[in-house]
């Protein structure tokens, strides 16, 4: 499959299955490559053997919560430019302000968006990033 045809490969991080199963399927109607993780360290782990173009990314994760992750890619050479679009239930300022200064390209508080929007949003981002 040629470069400009492929998918946008993105990697789910979220514990709920069943929020997971949900974006999931949902993330693949739209025509994404969707790889899930439902713990921060496996999260990380799988984006060491395949860079994702994406990264969707829960707060309150088991064993390494969201900002750990973040805080890790950004020191991985390999790993410091993929954009990560965090997508959590927590929505303190401290919270949001805290994410993006880890250089997340967005933070949406769950309750606030349909996944219409956030796949609209992804979209949008990944289409920046493949300029």
């Amino acid at each position: 499959m040629a470069e400009a045809s492929r998918k946008t490969r993105i990697l789910l991080v979220e514990d709920d299955r069943y929020l997971s199963h949900a974006c999931r399927d949902a993330l693949a109607l739209a025509d994404f490559e969707v790889d899930t993780s439902l713990d921060g360290h496996t999260a990380l782990e799988k984006m060491r053997r395949t860079v994702p173009d994406f990264v969707l990314l829960d707060i309150i994760l088991p064993i390494r919560n969201g900002f750990e992750v973040l805080e890790e890619m950004r020191m991985d050479e390999k790993l410091k430019d993929v954009p990560v679009l965090i997508f959590s239930n927590l929505s303190q300022r401290q919270d949001i302000e805290k994410g993006k200064s880890l250089g997340a390209v967005d933070f949406l508080v769950k309750s606030d968006y349909s996944m219409k929007e956030i796949i609209a949003r992804i979209k949008e981002y990944a289409a920046q990033e493949r300029k």
